[in-house]
């Protein structure tokens, strides 16, 4: 297999069209037809389903596509260490934020990394914590922020902080200055996250010690979805502080504590134990600490406290 070949497989998969992909690889387009079917002879099954409506990927292209991509992955952050720059640490690294933790931790990581080290190519993919855990055994990602996980043989976990989750209310409920129990939060018809969901099993925990009876009216593993069903007045939930600040500063939603149980999670920084960590990585897990410790500290990470190990 040569590289062109994989470079064609994967954006003719990703496009569904030669056409366009030869527009974007800069090559004509019987050349990207020519690359596609000498991937399939090799192989010895067709890698793709030809129809008036474009190109569409078989099982086994589907296969053949997700290691291609991570092979040409490999092959950019090689390149982009070797690359001689006496000055800047240099290299690709895919960060995993946890969706709840993008509007607090993005800008200001971002932009630090920029800063700091413009010699890093920074990816950002987010995701609930689950399906980030998944992508880092993968690969897929090269560090993640995950919650209430412990070291394994797989991936070394540094905690950052701890965060008390809050009742999420609509703008025009009357919260008080005291804090909330949870027969005053299922008072109200509530929006939770799905069962399954790590928060949600949080929030299951706490109904319980509480003998508390909710009334569920919606359950959605999207959090800009729960956001905009409360705002609209539909119900309450129950959301970690980190992914409602913006609103909440803003009066787009109102949020305060519970109690009789308190709810918390521990935010940590994951990353492999198989393998070198490249120096780009290195950094890149360094100005995370260092970015959500200034968020706590400075007071833009409501409810939070960073975490002391040892």
């Amino acid at each position: 297999m040569e590289l062109k070949q994989l470079l064609a497989l994967v954006t003719v998969g990703d496009t569904g069209s030669v056409t366009k992909a030869a527009r974007l690889l800069h090559v004509v387009q019987p050349a990207v037809s020519r690359y596609i079917r000498a991937l399939e002879d090799e192989v010895g099954v067709p890698l793709f389903e030809r129809s008036s409506q474009g190109m569409t990927l078989t099982p086994a292209g589907e296969v053949l596509a997700e290691r291609a991509r991570r092979a040409l992955l490999e092959l950019d952050r090689a390149r982009a260490e070797i690359r001689p720059d006496r000055e800047h640490v240099r290299g690709i690294v895919t960060i995993g934020l946890l969706e709840s933790t993008v509007e607090l931790v993005a800008a200001p990581l971002v932009e630090v990394l920029g800063r700091r080290h413009p010699g890093i190519d920074v990816r950002i993919l987010s995701a609930f914590s689950g399906h980030l855990r998944q992508w880092l055994d993968d690969g897929a990602v090269d560090m993640s922020l995950l919650y209430n996980v412990n070291s394994t043989p797989s991936i070394a976990v540094t905690p950052l902080l701890r965060e008390a989750l809050w009742a999420i209310a609509p703008p025009d409920a009357e919260l008080g200055r005291e804090a909330l129990t949870w027969d005053r939060v299922c008072e109200n018809r509530l929006i939770l996250p799905v069962a399954g969901h790590g928060l949600r099993t949080l929030v299951d925990e706490a109904l319980g010690a509480a003998a508390a009876a909710p009334t569920i009216v919606c359950q959605t593993n999207s959090m800009p979805v729960q956001k905009k069903l409360v705002a609209a007045g539909t119900g309450w939930s129950v959301l970690p502080a980190a992914g409602v600040a913006e609103d909440v500063a803003a009066g787009r939603l109102l949020g305060g504590p519970i109690v009789d149980p308190a709810i918390s999670r521990t935010i940590v920084l994951a990353l492999p134990r198989a393998g070198r960590n490249p120096p780009a990585a290195e950094v890149a897990a360094t100005e995370i600490a260092r970015v959500t410790q200034r968020l706590v500290q400075n007071g833009t990470w409501p409810t939070a406290s960073v975490a002391h190990t040892g």
